[in-house]
C-alpha cells in the first residue's frame, strides 16, 4: 500500500503531469540569461504556453500533445514572484564509491509529449521562437516509445507507476504542503548505456540486476540481504508505507553515432523520495553495494525543477 493515499483534493489545477504515455517526447532544458529583460521575456513566454499548445494541437486533436513546464530554484523567485516550494533546490550530486549522480545546469524544463513527432517538433520550434535570446539550450533530447514500453536494455519501464487517484497522491502538492499547491517536483537525468556490454550478459544475469523477468515483466523476489536489484533499491518504503513517484522515461539514441540511452524523468509530491531512491542506487543499501544497473547506465545530467500549477503558469503572462 502506498503512503499518503487518503483523499487527496487539489483545489488548484495542476499541469498535465499525468498525461497518457505517448509515442514521442522532447526533453528540453534551458538556462535563463542574467538580465531583467531576459527574465521578463521568460515570464511572458511561460504565460503563453497553454496558448501555444492549443495552437499546435489543433492540427491533430487526436495527437495527445502536452507540455509540462518546470522551473529551477535559481530563477524561481524572479520568474514567478511566488514563495519557493519547501523542498525546491538545485540537484545535489551523489558520490558513491563507484558511480556518481552528477549535477548539471538548468533553469527551465519543457517536457513535450505527443503521439506525432511533428507536433513535438512544431511546439518546440514555436516555444524557442517566443523565448528568443532570453534563454540558452543546454540539453535537447528526443525520446521515442520502444515496442511495448521497453527501454533499450530490453525491459519494460515504468511498471511501478501509480494509477488512478494514486497519481495525484504521489505527485501533486496540496495546500497542506505549503507553497506550491497544485505543483510537483521534477527530477531529470540522462543515462547512456553501453549496449554491447549489456547484451554480453546472460538473460538471467540481466533479470537479477533489474529484479524482473525480461520476457513477461514478472517481479522477482526481493533479496533479504546483500546485493539488491534495481527494482528493490528504487522502491522507497518506510513506516508510512510505500512512496511512489510517476516516471515517464523515454529511450533515445542513434545507431549511427553509437549513442543509446534512457532519459529518466520523475514527478513526485516529495523531492526527498527521489533523492533517497538515488542515494540507495548510487551509494548502496547497504553502502558499498550500489545498483548494478549503474555499471551499464552512466548519468550524464542531473537537474531539479518544480512544475507549478497550470493556474500559476497561465497567470505569469499577466504579471
Amino acid at each position: 500500500m502506498s503512503a499518503d493515499t487518503s483523499s487527496h483534493r487539489v483545489p488548484i489545477e495542476p499541469q498535465k503531469v499525468d498525461a497518457p504515455l505517448t509515442q514521442h517526447a522532447i526533453f528540453l532544458v534551458l538556462t535563463v540569461r542574467d538580465s531583467d529583460e531576459a527574465r521578463a521575456a521568460v515570464r511572458a513566454g511561460l504565460g503563453s504556453i497553454s496558448d501555444l499548445v492549443k495552437n499546435v494541437s489543433f492540427r491533430d486533436l487526436t495527437g495527445a500533445l502536452s507540455c509540462t513546464v518546470g522551473i529551477g530554484s535559481d530563477v524561481w523567485a524572479a520568474v514567478t514572484g511566488q514563495p519557493a516550494p519547501g523542498e525546491l533546490k538545485p540537484f545535489q550530486p551523489i558520490v558513491g564509491a563507484t558511480h556518481t549522480a552528477v549535477a548539471t545546469s538548468g533553469d527551465l524544463l519543457f517536457h513535450i509529449r505527443a503521439d506525432r513527432r511533428d507536433l513535438c517538433f512544431e511546439l518546440e520550434r514555436q516555444l524557442l521562437a517566443v523565448l528568443g535570446d532570453a534563454v540558452d539550450v543546454v540539453d535537447e533530447t528526443t525520446g521515442f516509445r520502444y515496442f511495448d514500453t521497453r527501454d533499450l536494455l530490453g525491459f519494460v519501464d515504468g511498471t511501478a507507476n501509480p494509477v488512478g487517484p494514486a497519481v495525484l497522491d504521489s505527485t501533486v502538492l496540496t495546500e497542506d504542503d505549503g507553497p506550491g499547491a497544485g505543483g510537483t517536483y521534477v527530477v531529470v537525468q540522462k543515462y547512456l548505456h553501453p549496449l554491447d556490454t549489456w547484451r554480453a550478459l546472460t538473460t538471467e544475469m540481466q533479470e537479477q540486476i533489474i529484479g524482473r523477468t525480461k520476457a513477461d515483466n514478472t517481479e522477482l523476489d526481493d533479496a533479504v540481504d546483500g546485493q539488491k536489484s534495481h527494482k528493490t533499491l528504487s522502491t522507497i518504503v518506510d513506516e508510512n508505507g510505500e512512496h511512489d513517484i510517476l516516471r515517464d522515461n523515454m529511450p533515445f539514441g542513434s545507431p549511427g553515432s553509437g549513442e543509446f540511452g534512457t532519459y529518466f524523468i520523475g514527478y513526485a509530491r516529495h523531492l526527498w523520495v527521489i533523492e533517497r531512491m538515488l542515494q540507495r542506487m548510487f551509494i548502496g543499501d547497504p553502502p558499498g553495494l550500489h545498483d548494478r544497473l549503474l555499471d551499464f547506465s552512466t548519468a550524464q545530467t542531473g537537474s531539479v525543477f518544480f512544475a507549478p500549477s497550470a493556474d500559476l503558469l497561465d497567470g505569469l503572462g499577466d504579471s
